[in-house]
């Protein structure tokens, strides 16, 4: 697909507080949209729902909105439930496009949020509306955890030998830019689209090395183990079905494992293997510019 940038319209913006939400909404204000950004509250009520999409009467509908904790119940109401709400809401309100923003990881689907994000992207397809998802890699943030360890002279704590897995990270503004560019595109409608920031992927060990190298500091590393997961999981599993606490704290140490061991990348439906060369990039900001911009200030 190529991005464009489409003449302004009316946008109904989910999800505007948070990381990517927010620099969605940066960038559909500096396209000249008209954009109204719909309060988490109003997705788990119908009237308030509803009365915003009448004042707002999007013609496009972007939801970038997600579970925070990943946890069961988390996913099914908010991956699921608050965007099935939405897009019931857009069909109501006439909305001509709605842009979902889901993830890489549910090509292979293990965990809780993972099945409830298919399950709405299922529904999504097959509503009639014209419809685009978009499944980025990892976002900088989620790779940018151990800069305060490396800055204060700490070892980069890795999996296995840190090549385990690999990824095309995406910075937030370069896929704001993406999901704009996805508005009243043809190349956009009724498709499924991975994105990652510019290449080559990189291993857990290569982001170590590259922050150490903008810190100026010698590479330290520290190896775990994701069997620790495995044996978390285990044993917190025993309890699952009597306590909701021990049931989501499993899940927690599922979802460590997932990224401990799964690269972010396209699944090649051909081999079985993640597939970098499948990996479309897009954008411009590296990750190296990324952690100078954290370690400077």
């Amino acid at each position: 697909m190529t991005p464009r940038t489409a003449p302004p319209d009316r946008i109904l913006l989910a999800g505007a507080s948070g990381t990517i939400g927010s620099a969605v909404l940066r960038q559909l204000e500096a396209e000249g949209h008209a954009v109204t950004p719909l309060p988490r509250a109003a997705l788990a009520d119908p009237a308030r729902l509803a009365a915003v999409m009448e004042d707002a009467r999007p013609r496009v509908v972007i939801a970038c909105i997600a579970s925070r904790s990943g946890s069961p119940k988390d996913a099914q109401a908010v991956d699921y439930g608050a965007n099935h709400a939405l897009l019931e809401a857009a069909q109501k309100a006439g909305a001509a496009q709605f842009i979902l923003l889901s993830a890489i990881c549910v090509q292979k689907p293990l965990l809780a949020f993972q099945h409830a994000k298919l399950a709405f992207e299922a529904e999504l397809a097959a509503s009639g509306i014209g419809y685009t998802i978009i499944r980025p890699t990892a976002f900088f943030k989620s790779l940018s955890g151990q800069v305060k360890r490396v800055t204060q002279g700490k070892p980069f704590l890795i999996f296995g030998d840190g090549n385990l897995t690999r990824c095309k990270p995406i910075s937030d503004g370069d896929l704001a830019r993406f999901i704009t560019g996805c508005i009243a595109n043809p190349e956009a409608l009724g498709r499924i689209l991975p994105i990652g920031g510019p290449g080559p992927a990189i291993s857990l060990r290569e982001q170590g090395e590259l922050l150490f190298r903008v810190a100026g500091k010698a590479p330290k590393f520290t190896s775990v183990s994701p069997a620790m997961f495995t044996v978390a999981e285990k044993l917190l599993g025993l309890g699952a079905g009597l306590s909701d606490w021990l049931a989501e704290k499993a899940e927690y140490a599922r979802i460590a494992r997932y990224y401990a061991t799964e690269s972010m990348l396209v699944l090649d439906p051909e081999t079985g293997s993640y597939n970098s060369g499948l990996t479309p990039e897009f954008g411009t900001d590296t990750l190296e510019a990324h952690y100078r911009r954290l370690i400077e200030g």
